[in-house]
């Protein structure tokens, strides 16, 4: 008796967050900010901006390190 009344609780319980995230989700409220998830638009005659070295750094072939 005792576990069907507390599984009856936890349903009910349940059901009740379900429903109240369900209609909260669905509201239209005005203070929603939402991400910007869109790149920024690319300048017109602008070059892309690369990095100037994307390669592991590597010991030199004579095994000296530095000038």
């Amino acid at each position: 008796m005792g576990k069907k009344m507390l599984r009856s609780v936890l349903v009910t319980i349940f059901s009740v967050v379900v429903a109240f995230g369900a209609l909260n989700g669905l509201s239209d409220a005005k203070g929603d900010v939402r991400a910007d998830t869109s790149w920024p638009a690319a300048a017109g005659n602008a070059e892309v901006a690369v990095p100037p070295d994307t390669s592991w750094p590597v010991a030199p072939i004579d095994g000296s390190i530095g000038g």
